[in-house]
């Protein structure tokens, strides 16, 4: 894996495999506080979920903001990755799609806790959705196509059409009485070929 990047988008340095593996660790136990606690979750608190010290989340990511959005990145990177190998696979396409839709979910779950942040008028965050379209796009794309050239789904519906109907169906995910989950399993339903 390359490094995530800064907030103008361009890729960071080469970083040894140790540094990564850091990194890694460092973005996921942040992710789960963000989505615990929210993006002002106590450095502390990272660090001590990470196995590492306080410096060292500030050596990674001097500020707050640096912080959200390598997380941010993260998560969508994990989501673009995860396309090509559920294709290769997964014992059908569509069974490939629905597995990966699985995943965009778990990402707009944790992203509805970055989400104050990401209204902000921090520039570190100007460059995220652009991100995050142009990097999940074409792996829904693909994964659509898939499905719809094995004859499993209709071949009618774009990506970002698709995509937009599952963050839609997600915005209520955080009330315990509301089953996102279901909801999206409907719409994958609504895709099948009879």
């Amino acid at each position: 894996m390359t490094g995530i990047g800064n907030a103008s988008g361009s890729p960071a340095p080469r970083k040894r495999a140790d540094a990564r593996r850091n990194e890694k660790t460092l973005l996921e136990a942040a992710a789960a506080a963000f989505v615990a606690s929210g993006v002002d979750a106590p450095v502390r608190d990272i660090a001590a979920k990470a196995g590492v010290g306080v410096g060292t989340i500030y050596r990674h990511f001097p500020t707050r903001a640096d912080l959200v959005a390598s997380v941010y990145r993260h998560q969508v990177e994990a989501c673009a990755e995860a396309g090509p190998d559920l294709l290769a696979s997964s014992p059908s396409p569509h069974i490939a799609l629905t597995r990966w839709v699985d995943l965009f979910v778990d990402f707009l779950v944790t992203k509805h806790g970055l989400a104050e942040a990401l209204r902000s008028d921090d520039p570190t965050f100007s460059t995220l959705h652009t991100y995050f379209i142009d990097r999940l796009v074409p792996v829904c794309a693909d994964l659509l196509h898939a499905a719809a050239d094995a004859g499993e789904i209709r071949s009618d519906i774009g990506a970002l059409e698709l995509m937009a109907g599952v963050g839609n169906l997600c915005i209520g995910a955080s009330n315990p009485r509301y089953d996102a989950r279901r909801l999206v399993e409907l719409l994958l339903a609504g895709l099948r070929l009879p």
